[in-house]
Protein backbone atom coordinates (compact mmCIF):
# COMPACT_ATOMS: atom_id res chain seq x y z
CA UNK A 1 0.00 0.00 0.00
CA UNK A 2 1.59 3.19 -0.99
CA UNK A 3 1.59 5.74 2.06
CA UNK A 4 -0.29 8.84 -0.96
CA UNK A 5 -0.47 9.45 -4.73
CA UNK A 6 -0.82 13.37 -4.53
CA UNK A 7 0.07 15.82 -7.49
CA UNK A 8 2.61 18.09 -5.89
CA UNK A 9 3.91 17.87 -1.75
CA UNK A 10 5.19 21.09 -2.44
CA UNK A 11 1.35 22.45 -2.22
CA UNK A 12 0.86 21.43 1.30
CA UNK A 13 0.85 24.52 2.75
CA UNK A 14 -0.75 26.62 0.76
CA UNK A 15 -3.69 23.91 1.33
CA UNK A 16 -2.88 24.02 4.89
CA UNK A 17 -3.84 27.77 5.25
CA UNK A 18 -7.14 27.11 3.51
CA UNK A 19 -8.42 24.01 5.47
CA UNK A 20 -8.00 26.54 8.47
CA UNK A 21 -9.42 28.71 7.14
CA UNK A 22 -12.61 27.42 5.88
CA UNK A 23 -12.17 25.67 9.44
CA UNK A 24 -13.80 28.68 10.69
CA UNK A 25 -16.99 28.43 8.12
CA UNK A 26 -18.16 24.92 9.29
CA UNK A 27 -19.11 25.44 13.06
CA UNK A 28 -21.25 22.80 13.11
CA UNK A 29 -18.44 19.92 12.36
CA UNK A 30 -15.91 21.83 14.07
CA UNK A 31 -18.05 21.16 17.53
CA UNK A 32 -18.47 17.60 16.49
CA UNK A 33 -14.46 17.10 16.17
CA UNK A 34 -13.99 18.69 19.77
CA UNK A 35 -16.71 15.95 20.73
CA UNK A 36 -15.05 13.13 19.06
CA UNK A 37 -11.66 14.14 20.19
CA UNK A 38 -12.73 14.18 23.87
CA UNK A 39 -14.70 10.77 23.27
CA UNK A 40 -12.64 9.19 20.80
CA UNK A 41 -15.89 7.05 19.83
CA UNK A 42 -13.79 6.20 16.00
CA UNK A 43 -11.18 4.05 17.88
CA UNK A 44 -10.27 1.47 15.93
CA UNK A 45 -12.37 2.17 13.20
CA UNK A 46 -10.87 2.11 9.59
CA UNK A 47 -12.59 4.36 6.28
CA UNK A 48 -12.28 4.50 3.00
CA UNK A 49 -13.50 7.59 1.82
CA UNK A 50 -14.33 8.18 -1.88
CA UNK A 51 -15.49 11.75 -2.14
CA UNK A 52 -14.73 14.90 -4.04
CA UNK A 53 -11.32 16.42 -2.56
CA UNK A 54 -11.83 19.51 -1.55
CA UNK A 55 -10.38 21.66 1.63
CA UNK A 56 -14.36 20.77 2.98
CA UNK A 57 -13.59 17.31 2.45
CA UNK A 58 -10.39 17.66 4.56
CA UNK A 59 -12.53 19.20 7.24
CA UNK A 60 -14.41 16.04 7.25
CA UNK A 61 -11.42 13.40 7.04
CA UNK A 62 -9.85 15.41 10.12
CA UNK A 63 -13.12 15.13 12.30
CA UNK A 64 -12.98 11.56 11.61
CA UNK A 65 -9.15 10.98 12.64
CA UNK A 66 -9.76 13.25 15.60
CA UNK A 67 -12.31 10.82 17.08
CA UNK A 68 -9.54 7.89 16.79
CA UNK A 69 -10.25 6.52 13.23
CA UNK A 70 -8.31 5.63 10.47
CA UNK A 71 -8.72 7.29 7.01
CA UNK A 72 -7.64 6.58 3.79
CA UNK A 73 -8.89 9.58 1.17
CA UNK A 74 -9.54 8.95 -2.88
CA UNK A 75 -11.22 11.14 -5.31
CA UNK A 76 -15.38 10.86 -6.38
CA UNK A 77 -14.08 12.35 -9.74
CA UNK A 78 -10.83 12.54 -11.92
CA UNK A 79 -11.17 16.49 -11.97
CA UNK A 80 -12.77 18.08 -8.50
CA UNK A 81 -10.09 17.28 -6.79
CA UNK A 82 -8.00 20.39 -5.56
CA UNK A 83 -4.34 19.50 -5.56
CA UNK A 84 -3.01 21.50 -2.85
CA UNK A 85 -5.84 19.94 -0.39
CA UNK A 86 -4.61 16.48 -1.56
CA UNK A 87 -0.89 17.62 -0.69
CA UNK A 88 -1.70 19.39 2.60
CA UNK A 89 -3.89 16.10 4.07
CA UNK A 90 -1.05 13.84 3.05
CA UNK A 91 1.52 15.61 5.18
CA UNK A 92 -0.98 15.57 8.24
CA UNK A 93 -0.56 11.60 7.73
CA UNK A 94 -4.05 11.03 6.13
CA UNK A 95 -3.70 8.35 3.36
CA UNK A 96 -4.76 10.24 0.36
CA UNK A 97 -4.40 9.26 -3.19
CA UNK A 98 -5.78 11.82 -5.34
CA UNK A 99 -5.13 14.46 -8.42
CA UNK A 100 -6.84 16.39 -10.69
CA UNK A 101 -6.42 15.00 -14.31
CA UNK A 102 -6.97 11.35 -13.15
CA UNK A 103 -6.80 8.80 -16.30
CA UNK A 104 -9.77 6.30 -16.16
CA UNK A 105 -7.51 3.50 -14.84
CA UNK A 106 -6.02 6.04 -12.60
CA UNK A 107 -8.79 6.82 -10.74
CA UNK A 108 -9.84 3.18 -10.49
CA UNK A 109 -6.36 2.87 -8.69
CA UNK A 110 -6.27 5.43 -6.44
CA UNK A 111 -9.56 3.91 -4.84
CA UNK A 112 -7.95 0.29 -5.37
CA UNK A 113 -5.52 1.87 -3.15
CA UNK A 114 -7.69 3.74 -0.32
CA UNK A 115 -9.32 0.44 -0.38
CA UNK A 116 -6.34 -1.28 0.97
CA UNK A 117 -7.13 0.03 4.42
CA UNK A 118 -9.85 -2.70 4.75
CA UNK A 119 -12.17 -0.47 5.92
CA UNK A 120 -14.94 -0.81 8.17
CA UNK A 121 -16.62 1.95 6.92
CA UNK A 122 -17.17 3.28 3.41
CA UNK A 123 -17.89 7.02 2.50
CA UNK A 124 -19.15 7.08 -0.83
CA UNK A 125 -20.14 10.06 -3.59
CA UNK A 126 -21.49 8.32 -6.40
CA UNK A 127 -21.41 4.61 -5.54
CA UNK A 128 -17.67 4.12 -7.47
CA UNK A 129 -16.08 2.87 -4.05
CA UNK A 130 -19.09 0.48 -2.96
CA UNK A 131 -19.66 -0.76 -6.04
CA UNK A 132 -15.56 -1.54 -6.57
CA UNK A 133 -15.92 -3.67 -3.26
CA UNK A 134 -18.62 -5.75 -4.57
CA UNK A 135 -17.19 -6.18 -8.04
CA UNK A 136 -13.43 -6.35 -8.01
CA UNK A 137 -12.85 -6.53 -3.80
CA UNK A 138 -15.44 -8.90 -2.93
CA UNK A 139 -13.26 -10.06 -0.34
CA UNK A 140 -13.54 -6.64 1.97
CA UNK A 141 -17.65 -7.25 2.18
CA UNK A 142 -17.10 -9.46 4.95
CA UNK A 143 -15.78 -6.78 7.23
CA UNK A 144 -17.01 -3.57 6.12
CA UNK A 145 -19.84 -2.89 9.18
CA UNK A 146 -21.77 -0.06 6.48
CA UNK A 147 -21.58 2.97 4.38
CA UNK A 148 -22.73 6.21 4.13
CA UNK A 149 -23.56 8.07 0.43
CA UNK A 150 -23.56 11.35 -0.24
CA UNK A 151 -25.23 11.65 -3.76
CA UNK A 152 -28.28 11.10 -5.76
CA UNK A 153 -26.43 9.27 -7.94
CA UNK A 154 -24.87 6.85 -5.89
CA UNK A 155 -28.03 6.10 -3.73
CA UNK A 156 -30.29 5.37 -7.00
CA UNK A 157 -26.85 2.59 -7.92
CA UNK A 158 -27.04 1.03 -4.43
CA UNK A 159 -31.13 1.12 -4.23
CA UNK A 160 -30.87 -1.09 -7.64
CA UNK A 161 -28.27 -3.26 -6.02
CA UNK A 162 -30.46 -3.69 -2.80
CA UNK A 163 -33.51 -4.70 -4.87
CA UNK A 164 -31.25 -7.52 -6.40
CA UNK A 165 -29.96 -8.41 -3.09
CA UNK A 166 -26.72 -8.17 -4.17
CA UNK A 167 -25.89 -5.01 -1.28
CA UNK A 168 -23.34 -6.83 0.72
CA UNK A 169 -23.59 -4.45 4.08
CA UNK A 170 -26.12 -1.70 4.74
CA UNK A 171 -25.85 2.08 3.30
CA UNK A 172 -26.91 5.13 5.00
CA UNK A 173 -28.29 7.70 2.40
CA UNK A 174 -26.97 11.06 3.77
CA UNK A 175 -28.25 12.64 0.33
CA UNK A 176 -31.88 12.10 2.00
CA UNK A 177 -31.15 14.06 5.01
CA UNK A 178 -33.02 16.99 5.08
CA UNK A 179 -30.15 19.25 6.45
CA UNK A 180 -28.59 17.64 3.50
CA UNK A 181 -30.84 17.70 0.01
CA UNK A 182 -32.83 21.30 1.00
CA UNK A 183 -29.23 22.75 1.53
CA UNK A 184 -26.32 21.42 0.07
CA UNK A 185 -28.58 20.33 -3.35
CA UNK A 186 -30.61 23.52 -3.11
CA UNK A 187 -28.14 26.17 -2.41
CA UNK A 188 -24.61 24.62 -2.60
CA UNK A 189 -25.43 23.32 -6.17
CA UNK A 190 -26.97 26.39 -7.29
CA UNK A 191 -24.88 28.78 -6.35
CA UNK A 192 -21.64 26.38 -7.19
CA UNK A 193 -22.95 25.40 -10.55
CA UNK A 194 -23.25 29.14 -11.70
CA UNK A 195 -19.78 30.28 -10.31
CA UNK A 196 -18.46 26.88 -12.07
CA UNK A 197 -19.95 28.41 -15.41
CA UNK A 198 -19.21 32.01 -14.83
CA UNK A 199 -15.69 30.60 -14.14
CA UNK A 200 -15.17 29.03 -17.32
CA UNK A 201 -16.75 31.39 -19.58
CA UNK A 202 -17.31 34.81 -18.04
CA UNK A 203 -21.19 34.74 -18.85
CA UNK A 204 -23.61 37.62 -18.61
CA UNK A 205 -26.99 35.40 -17.42
CA UNK A 206 -29.00 38.35 -17.80
CA UNK A 207 -31.50 38.05 -20.55
CA UNK A 208 -30.42 34.83 -21.56
CA UNK A 209 -32.67 31.76 -22.15
CA UNK A 210 -30.96 29.19 -19.52
CA UNK A 211 -32.66 25.93 -20.04
CA UNK A 212 -32.03 23.90 -16.51
CA UNK A 213 -32.94 19.72 -16.81
CA UNK A 214 -34.21 17.66 -13.72
CA UNK A 215 -36.04 19.88 -11.26
CA UNK A 216 -35.28 17.83 -8.22
CA UNK A 217 -33.33 19.71 -5.44
CA UNK A 218 -30.11 20.83 -7.50
CA UNK A 219 -32.19 21.65 -10.42
CA UNK A 220 -34.55 23.96 -8.41
CA UNK A 221 -31.08 25.44 -6.68
CA UNK A 222 -29.67 26.18 -10.38
CA UNK A 223 -32.99 27.28 -11.49
CA UNK A 224 -33.18 29.65 -9.04
CA UNK A 225 -29.88 31.65 -9.18
CA UNK A 226 -30.11 31.77 -12.79
CA UNK A 227 -33.46 33.43 -12.26
CA UNK A 228 -32.09 35.78 -9.73
CA UNK A 229 -29.48 37.17 -12.01
CA UNK A 230 -31.95 37.82 -14.45
CA UNK A 231 -32.27 34.61 -16.98
CA UNK A 232 -34.98 33.22 -18.73
CA UNK A 233 -35.45 30.00 -17.23
CA UNK A 234 -36.66 26.82 -19.19
CA UNK A 235 -36.84 23.58 -16.86
CA UNK A 236 -36.84 20.31 -18.70
CA UNK A 237 -38.71 17.59 -16.19
CA UNK A 238 -40.13 14.02 -16.96
CA UNK A 239 -41.65 14.00 -13.70
CA UNK A 240 -45.37 15.53 -13.94
CA UNK A 241 -45.45 16.65 -10.12
CA UNK A 242 -41.98 18.13 -10.27
CA UNK A 243 -43.21 19.61 -13.80
CA UNK A 244 -46.19 21.53 -12.19
CA UNK A 245 -43.93 22.61 -8.87
CA UNK A 246 -41.77 24.38 -11.67
CA UNK A 247 -44.91 26.23 -13.88
CA UNK A 248 -45.91 27.39 -10.55
CA UNK A 249 -42.69 28.55 -9.37
CA UNK A 250 -42.71 30.73 -12.82
CA UNK A 251 -41.01 28.63 -15.34
CA UNK A 252 -41.69 28.13 -18.66
CA UNK A 253 -41.41 24.06 -19.08
CA UNK A 254 -41.32 21.97 -21.95
CA UNK A 255 -39.66 19.21 -23.24
CA UNK A 256 -35.90 19.18 -24.43
CA UNK A 257 -36.79 18.80 -28.47
CA UNK A 258 -38.42 22.37 -27.85
CA UNK A 259 -36.17 23.88 -25.22
CA UNK A 260 -33.10 23.06 -27.37
CA UNK A 261 -34.44 25.29 -30.10
CA UNK A 262 -34.22 27.77 -28.08
CA UNK A 263 -31.59 27.62 -25.18
CA UNK A 264 -28.49 29.82 -24.74
CA UNK A 265 -27.45 27.61 -21.57
CA UNK A 266 -27.73 24.29 -21.17
CA UNK A 267 -27.62 22.78 -17.46
CA UNK A 268 -28.28 19.18 -16.74
CA UNK A 269 -28.93 17.92 -13.45
CA UNK A 270 -30.97 14.88 -13.69
CA UNK A 271 -29.02 12.13 -12.37
CA UNK A 272 -29.96 10.17 -15.49
CA UNK A 273 -28.01 9.50 -19.35
CA UNK A 274 -28.10 10.68 -22.91
CA UNK A 275 -30.45 13.86 -21.18
CA UNK A 276 -29.05 15.82 -24.19
CA UNK A 277 -28.17 14.01 -26.77
CA UNK A 278 -27.89 14.09 -30.97
CA UNK A 279 -31.89 15.06 -31.93
CA UNK A 280 -31.12 17.90 -29.91
CA UNK A 281 -27.81 18.54 -30.90
CA UNK A 282 -29.33 19.07 -34.36
CA UNK A 283 -31.32 21.75 -33.04
CA UNK A 284 -29.34 23.99 -31.01
CA UNK A 285 -28.39 27.33 -32.35
CA UNK A 286 -25.23 28.46 -33.05
CA UNK A 287 -22.92 29.39 -29.69
CA UNK A 288 -25.23 27.01 -27.23
CA UNK A 289 -23.14 25.97 -24.50
CA UNK A 290 -23.90 22.91 -22.88
CA UNK A 291 -23.21 22.03 -18.85
CA UNK A 292 -23.36 19.60 -16.59
CA UNK A 293 -23.93 19.41 -12.58
CA UNK A 294 -24.94 15.78 -12.33
CA UNK A 295 -22.29 13.74 -10.51
CA UNK A 296 -21.10 11.60 -14.18
CA UNK A 297 -20.03 12.90 -17.49
CA UNK A 298 -23.10 10.78 -19.31
CA UNK A 299 -26.08 13.63 -19.07
CA UNK A 300 -24.68 14.98 -22.31
CA UNK A 301 -24.05 12.24 -25.00
CA UNK A 302 -20.67 13.05 -25.61
CA UNK A 303 -20.32 10.25 -27.97
CA UNK A 304 -23.46 12.21 -29.99
CA UNK A 305 -21.88 15.33 -29.62
CA UNK A 306 -18.59 14.15 -31.01
CA UNK A 307 -20.16 12.37 -34.10
CA UNK A 308 -21.57 15.30 -35.16
CA UNK A 309 -18.93 17.55 -34.89
CA UNK A 310 -16.48 18.05 -38.14
CA UNK A 311 -13.65 19.49 -35.88
CA UNK A 312 -12.75 19.66 -31.91
CA UNK A 313 -10.79 23.02 -30.40
CA UNK A 314 -9.86 23.40 -26.41
CA UNK A 315 -10.72 27.43 -26.51
CA UNK A 316 -9.41 27.39 -22.59
CA UNK A 317 -9.44 25.34 -19.58
CA UNK A 318 -13.03 23.77 -19.22
CA UNK A 319 -14.14 24.99 -22.44
CA UNK A 320 -13.83 23.08 -25.78
CA UNK A 321 -15.95 24.11 -28.83
CA UNK A 322 -17.56 21.23 -31.30
CA UNK A 323 -17.90 22.51 -35.28
CA UNK A 324 -20.96 21.15 -36.78
CA UNK A 325 -20.95 20.26 -40.65
CA UNK A 326 -23.56 23.10 -41.03
CA UNK A 327 -21.08 25.47 -39.55
CA UNK A 328 -22.80 25.78 -36.01
CA UNK A 329 -20.13 26.18 -33.11
CA UNK A 330 -21.15 24.67 -29.20
CA UNK A 331 -19.36 24.96 -26.39
CA UNK A 332 -19.22 22.31 -24.10
CA UNK A 333 -17.61 22.97 -20.50
CA UNK A 334 -15.25 20.79 -18.36
CA UNK A 335 -14.84 17.50 -20.61
CA UNK A 336 -19.11 17.01 -19.62
CA UNK A 337 -18.28 16.11 -16.19
CA UNK A 338 -20.03 18.05 -12.78
CA UNK A 339 -19.53 21.34 -13.51
CA UNK A 340 -19.53 23.23 -10.14
CA UNK A 341 -16.37 21.17 -8.77
CA UNK A 342 -14.29 21.08 -12.19
CA UNK A 343 -14.43 24.77 -13.12
CA UNK A 344 -14.80 26.35 -9.41
CA UNK A 345 -14.60 25.21 -5.55
CA UNK A 346 -17.68 23.25 -5.36
CA UNK A 347 -20.39 24.04 -2.59
CA UNK A 348 -19.45 26.81 0.02
CA UNK A 349 -18.57 25.72 3.41
CA UNK A 350 -21.84 26.53 4.97
CA UNK A 351 -23.92 24.25 3.32
CA UNK A 352 -21.12 21.19 3.75
CA UNK A 353 -20.62 21.70 6.78
CA UNK A 354 -24.22 20.53 7.20
CA UNK A 355 -23.37 17.47 5.01
CA UNK A 356 -20.11 16.52 6.43
CA UNK A 357 -21.94 16.73 9.89
CA UNK A 358 -23.96 14.12 8.64
CA UNK A 359 -21.49 11.72 7.47
CA UNK A 360 -19.99 12.36 10.67
CA UNK A 361 -22.32 11.54 12.85
CA UNK A 362 -23.26 8.44 10.77
CA UNK A 363 -20.24 6.85 10.11
CA UNK A 364 -20.51 6.86 14.57
CA UNK A 365 -23.73 5.55 14.33
CA UNK A 366 -22.74 2.57 12.34
CA UNK A 367 -19.86 1.60 14.39
CA UNK A 368 -22.68 2.09 17.09
CA UNK A 369 -25.88 0.11 15.22
CA UNK A 370 -24.31 -2.27 12.42
CA UNK A 371 -25.40 -5.61 14.19
CA UNK A 372 -29.00 -4.08 14.03
CA UNK A 373 -28.90 -3.21 10.56
CA UNK A 374 -29.83 -5.50 7.73
CA UNK A 375 -27.95 -5.06 4.01
CA UNK A 376 -30.78 -2.57 2.97
CA UNK A 377 -30.25 1.34 2.23
CA UNK A 378 -31.43 3.29 5.13
CA UNK A 379 -32.37 7.31 5.51
CA UNK A 380 -30.27 8.94 8.03
CA UNK A 381 -32.24 8.71 11.60
CA UNK A 382 -34.05 11.75 12.50
CA UNK A 383 -32.21 12.34 15.39
CA UNK A 384 -28.86 12.89 13.65
CA UNK A 385 -31.20 15.13 11.06
CA UNK A 386 -32.26 17.23 13.85
CA UNK A 387 -29.41 17.95 16.11
CA UNK A 388 -27.55 18.84 12.70
CA UNK A 389 -29.98 21.40 12.18
CA UNK A 390 -30.10 22.28 15.88
CA UNK A 391 -26.36 22.79 15.94
CA UNK A 392 -26.16 24.99 12.79
CA UNK A 393 -29.06 27.31 14.32
CA UNK A 394 -27.16 27.60 17.57
CA UNK A 395 -24.05 28.64 15.68
CA UNK A 396 -25.98 31.19 13.72
CA UNK A 397 -27.53 32.51 16.88
CA UNK A 398 -30.62 31.88 16.06
CA UNK A 399 -33.06 30.34 18.68
CA UNK A 400 -36.39 28.85 18.08
CA UNK A 401 -39.84 28.40 19.43
CA UNK A 402 -40.30 25.52 21.96
CA UNK A 403 -43.39 23.70 22.12
CA UNK A 404 -45.90 24.30 25.66
CA UNK A 405 -46.42 20.84 27.47
CA UNK A 406 -50.14 21.95 26.33
CA UNK A 407 -48.92 21.93 22.82
CA UNK A 408 -46.97 18.36 23.15
CA UNK A 409 -50.49 16.98 24.55
CA UNK A 410 -52.81 18.37 22.23
CA UNK A 411 -50.36 17.05 18.92
CA UNK A 412 -50.43 13.35 20.20
CA UNK A 413 -54.79 13.23 21.11
CA UNK A 414 -57.81 13.07 19.15
CA UNK A 415 -60.24 14.32 21.76
CA UNK A 416 -60.55 18.27 21.15
CA UNK A 417 -62.16 19.24 18.01
CA UNK A 418 -64.43 22.37 17.02
CA UNK A 419 -65.58 24.40 20.18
Amino acid sequence: MKASIVRDTNLAEGGKKRIEWISGRMPVLSLIRERYAHENPLEGVTVTACLHVTVETANLVLTLKAGGAEVALTAANPLSTQDDIAAALASLGIKTYAFRGEREDEYYECIDEALMIEPSVVLDDGGDAITRVHTVREELVKNIKGACEETTTGVIRHHARARENRLGFPVISVNDAETKMMFDNRYGTGQSTIHGIMNATNLLLAGRVVVVAGYGWCGRGVALRAKGLGSSVVVVETNPRKALEAVMDGYRVMPMREAAKIGELFITATGDISVIRGEHIELMQDGAILANTGHFNVEINLNDLEEKAVAKNEIKENVVEYRMRDGRKLYLLSEGRIVNLTAAYGHPPEVMDMSFANQALCVKYIVENYDKLRKEVYPVPKEIDEEVARLKLKSMGVEIEELTEEQRKYLVSWELGTQ
